[in-house]
């Protein structure tokens, strides 16, 4: 029996490729530009998601029983199309949490105990210039974070400050009165107003983008650090560039932006008081290892014609069954 075929856009783990390779031949994309995409997925039953779809892939990929996002994000999925076509779409929610959770927390403590720049002066200067720093390092303890975005991460993330290191815990959703009890539901500007530290742990959707802007940077504790694990657009990055470029605000963590790869020019990159990282926050040897796994189970499921687990758009369930019929069985 002919058996049916699962384009990735990008390499998963070897995990992964196994449990794809009982049923399925895999092909991987040769890269990630919008014709290459478009001319694999021509072929392709099921498409596992690490790169941003043409908006007009559906209207080529007339064989999809699915598509899966290797991530919880949604941005690199045209998901009106999606829809529109009757293509279901499941994604990852929560298996990266402790891994972006994690790097949020190193991340803070990077910004209050200096230690990546104690460790430049140490090497490049001398020993009593790396003690000097240390002197002007600060504790955790007895702060306010305010986390925007309270799914998986960033419960979590307010779960270890509020247990761990004893911080003050402020949150901000559409739903104030669905947040964990360590957590004081706050609305967006007294957030910014009132915490020492702001985590970024949204999705990008129209309502969040371009939340940190000028006028709410103004509301800001001078001094206040950012953390963002969540997309570029939900920050206005030149005015944040420019904050921390005049000290406005003290520091900040940063692994996503608005174009990426970050380009070689931005402003970002010459700014001493802020840490960049390659939207690798949620990349670890557990976390890919899950991924790999979790999403592969999910594309199994689609090519056996059974609803994924973590399914987005439900409501096309129905259409899909019919837009598929006379379509191969496979089990």
């Amino acid at each position: 029996m002919t058996r049916p075929t699962v384009l990735l856009t990008n390499p998963i783990g070897r995990e992964g490729v196994e449990i794809l390779e009982t049923m399925a031949n895999v092909v991987t994309a040769p890269d990630v530009k919008p014709q290459t995409l478009r001319d694999c997925a021509r072929e392709a039953d099921a498409i596992l998601v690490r790169a941003n779809l043409p908006e007009d892939i559906f209207e080529v990929a007339t064989r999809l029983r699915g598509v899966v996002r290797y991530a919880v994000g949604l941005d690199m999925i045209p998901m009106q199309a999606a829809t529109a076509h009757a293509i279901p779409v499941a994604n990852m929610p929560g298996v990266n949490a402790e891994s972006v959770a994690e790097y949020v927390m190193s991340a803070l403590l990077l910004m209050t105990r200096r230690i990546h720049l104690i460790n430049q002066t140490l090497r490049s200067q001398d020993w009593n210039a790396a003690r000097a720093l240390g002197e002007t390092s600060s504790e955790l303890m007895g702060r306010t974070i305010g986390v925007i975005g309270v799914g998986n991460i960033g419960s979590r993330v307010g779960e270890i400050c509020h247990a761990g290191f004893r911080i003050k815990v402020l949150g901000h959703q559409r739903r104030l009165d669905a947040l964990p009890a360590f957590m004081r539901g706050v609305d967006i500007d007294t957030l910014c107003r009132e915490a020492d530290f702001i985590a970024m742990c949204c999705p990008l959707t129209d309502a969040t983008r371009n939340l940190i802007n000028p006028d709410r940077i103004a509301l800001m504790k001078r001094g206040a650090c950012l953390v963002n694990v969540s997309r570029g657009p939900v920050w206005d990055e030149m005015a944040i560039a420019a904050a921390l470029g005049d000290g406005r605000l003290g520091g900040a963590v940063c692994d996503v932006y608005a174009e990426q790869p970050l380009r070689r020019d931005h402003p970002f990159l010459k700014l001493d008081n802020m840490v960049l990282t390659a939207h690798m926050g949620g990349l670890t040897t557990e976390s890919m290892k899950r991924l790999s796994i979790g999403s592969a189970q999910e594309v199994v499921r689609l090519l056996r014609d059974e609803k994924p687990v973590n399914f987005v758009n439900r409501e096309v369930w129905d259409k899909h069954l019919e837009r598929i019929r006379g379509f191969p069985v496979y089990r």
